[in-house]
């Protein structure tokens, strides 16, 4: 799922159901239709940045929290992210080793 649009309307309605909002509570707190929010959630619109800022306050979040989709990075994407970050610096091995070490006996 890399389409932005996508990502951005999963991350809203993970928030909202978070916030355990409904779409129609939502859509009343940013002055928009619910059909809107249906929209936008599933991907098929793209709110306008001023859209986009009133869903941010009415969820209390910021608006690059909105744009923050690791939760929704893939198994394989973390460990390439993971191991390029291992490969580029030493430090960041060590430090991971160290914690890989103290989880491996805790972790069942």
């Amino acid at each position: 799922m890399s389409d932005i649009k996508k990502l951005l309307g999963k991350k809203i309605k993970l928030i909202r159901k978070e916030r355990k909002l409904t779409q129609e509570q939502l859509a009343e707190l940013v002055d928009i239709g619910t059909p809107n929010i249906s929209y936008i959630e599933n991907g098929k619109f793209a709110p306008s940045n001023e859209t986009l800022q009133k869903i941010a306050k009415a969820l209390d979040v910021s608006p690059s929290e909105l744009y923050n989709f690791d939760e929704f990075k893939n198994v394989n994407d973390i460990k390439k992210e993971l191991f390029d970050a291992l490969d580029k610096d030493d430090k960041v091995l060590k430090v991971i080793y160290g914690v890989f070490k103290s989880l491996r006996f805790h972790v069942k």
